[in-house]
């Protein structure tokens, strides 16, 4: 544990529990020396973080995205028997189905345990942009793809997600049925990395993933002007379900003089109508930290996967500027108590410092 980082809510770990070190030397080198003499390794890796994770039959399971010295991304498995550490890769790399030809990276999937009994992965699907001018090798399209699985092993490949949106990244499956339907939280995008007209995380409802179609995307939680979420947000993990709402866990971004800067926060929403907003902290609720901080995209937190143990311990899987993955351990009792009793956002420097005032206020006078 990092026992020089105390907030209350959330337990830091000294360590990541995934980097590229942790990837077997069979997907890496050629191992015989006949045809490599020199022991060079022959397939690189850049880089492991972002993980959709999931408990599956006493196991805690993360399916880390794996960039290649090539760039490409792609997906594997770690298992272990503890949620903190001694996560090993299993089997080998995912092969994906391959329904889409312009296809070029996949990755930051999202694991869902769903109401019907399926396991849910649903991961950013990337393509060249057929629309970008002659000599741009850079602008791409995002669609949400989409797999299926009830024993982590076999895995299904659904079509793409379809809604109004000329882009999709971020998209996030509900645990439950909403009325019948599935509940998905997106983020409308315009463009590849600017969202343009999308106003922030978003949701809109499937009837079937055979053919997964939104035809209206509402919005949830909009982005605003001098917050964390200024330029753009998106959901993370599914939301935890707790006495008092659905919490979630989102990334906010918002841009720096050195680039962008990506930071947790956490939002609920109401148990029997997790399309409304009941309760909102301001600020974050995890941000990069010491040698988080340095990385491929650095001064960014992201977290795509998180764990709720029986005993009601919370697990959230976040990686550090697009090289590493860590776990931050909370609870849900904590995580109540800071979602509904922390302020909520300000959004002016007057307002902020009053409710700093009241605080200390408080403070002098207890109760």
């Amino acid at each position: 544990m990092n026992s020089a980082f105390y907030d209350g809510v959330i337990t830091r770990y000294d360590y990541p529990v995934l980097t590229s070190d942790h990837i077997p030397l069979e997907w890496r080198y050629d191992k015989f020396v006949e045809t490599n003499p020199f022991c060079i390794e022959r397939l690189g890796v850049n880089a492991v973080f972002n993980s959709g994770a999931i408990k599956f039959n006493n196991h805690y399971y993360l399916m880390a995205r794996i960039e290649g010295r090539d760039r490409k991304s792609f997906f594997g498995i770690a298992r272990s028997e503890n949620p903190t550490e001694k996560f090993e890769f299993i089997g080998e790399p995912i092969l994906l189905e391959d329904i889409d030809s312009e296809e070029t990276n996949v990755y930051d999937i999202r694991l869902t345990l769903h109401d019907d009994g399926y396991i849910y992965g649903i991961f950013c699907s990337e393509a060249k942009d057929p629309q970008a001018h002659k000599g741009d090798t850079s602008s791409a399209v995002a669609k949400a793809g989409i797999i299926r699985t009830k024993d982590m092993v076999h895995f299904e490949r659904l079509p793409h997600l379809v809604t109004p949106s000329p882009q999709q990244r971020n998209v996030t499956l509900h645990p439950e049925f909403v009325n019948g339907q599935y509940l998905l939280y997106t983020r409308p995008q315009d463009g590849f990395i600017e969202t343009g007209s999308g106003g922030g995380i978003a949701y809109g409802f499937v009837q079937s993933f055979d053919s997964p179609v939104i035809h209206n995307e509402y919005i949830l939680d909009e982005k605003k002007y001098h917050t964390i979420y200024e330029m753009k947000n998106g959901a993370g993990p599914s939301p935890i379900k707790t006495s008092k709402g659905w919490i979630h866990i989102a990334h906010g971004v918002r841009n720096t003089a050195a680039g962008l800067r990506y930071v947790l926060y956490a939002f609920a929403t109401d148990l029997n109508d997790p399309t409304k907003i009941i309760a909102k902290p301001s600020g974050y609720l995890l941000a990069p930290i010491n040698d988080e901080r340095i990385g491929d995209v650095s001064n960014v937190v992201f977290s795509n996967g998180l764990i709720v143990d029986k005993n009601e311990d919370v697990y959230i899987y976040y990686g550090s500027s697009d090289t590493k993955l860590h776990v931050a351990k909370t609870t849900i009792e904590r995580l109540i108590d800071y979602v509904f009793n922390n302020p909520q956002e300000a959004f002016r420097s007057i307002d902020s410092v009053k409710q700093r005032i009241a605080l200390i206020k408080q403070n002098k006078n207890p109760r």
